[in-house]
């Protein structure tokens, strides 16, 4: 299939490849030689990340069956940017379908590339508080349970490798790093 079209802001892409949930695309990439060289590039339409708090202490992770790699990863719950709502939104509908847990409080966090090499998708991360537990609404297919871990152990498991999704490394990383200024500036250990 070879359609133009303008996936980018200022040149038109070939569409290589159209599925439900991303679009693979050759891009024309201007070198320092002044040749122009092909790419491929996966468009995705971005997600939210959450870091549940269960406790000033305490946040709920998920294992998650995933068949891209055939393992059973520890993640914080998160989900494809695939329908007209707020960021804020889509992050407490994830939360609420991927956990049972319904946010009091919802705040951004950060924001980052996943994969900017290969991959156009916006990690948006949200820290979740005042949690009421409630029941999962998982989609067809999914395979997920909640874990709830210390702060201190969910950090460690970044640490030391138990975790190995990048999405929930660097959001429980940036989040662990705030924390600990706003701890700092508060006076507390």
């Amino acid at each position: 299939m070879k359609n133009e079209a303008k996936v980018g802001e200022s040149s038109a892409e070939t569409i290589l490849l159209e599925t439900k949930r991303f679009t693979v695309v050759r891009m024309a990439e201007p070198c320092t030689d002044g040749s122009i060289r092909q790419r491929e590039v996966a468009i995705h339409p971005g997600c939210v990340v959450i870091v549940p708090l269960v406790s000033a202490d305490e946040v709920c992770l998920i294992d998650v069956v995933r068949i891209a790699v055939g393992e059973t990863l520890v993640e914080l719950p998160a989900g494809t940017l695939d329908r007209v709502e707020s960021l804020a939104d889509a992050a407490a509908r994830e939360l609420a379908e991927e956990t049972g847990y319904r946010a009091g409080k919802i705040a951004r966090a950060a924001e980052f590339w996943m994969s900017p090499g290969i991959l156009r998708e916006r990690m948006h991360v949200f820290v979740a508080e005042d949690l009421t537990p409630g029941p999962q609404a998982l989609e067809p297919g999914e395979r997920i349970t909640n874990r709830i871990v210390s702060w201190e152990e969910a950090v460690a498991m970044c640490l030391d490798g138990r975790i190995q999704d990048a999405k929930t490394v660097a959001a429980l990383l940036l989040v662990n790093r705030r924390r600990q200024l706003e701890q700092g500036a508060a006076g507390r250990p």
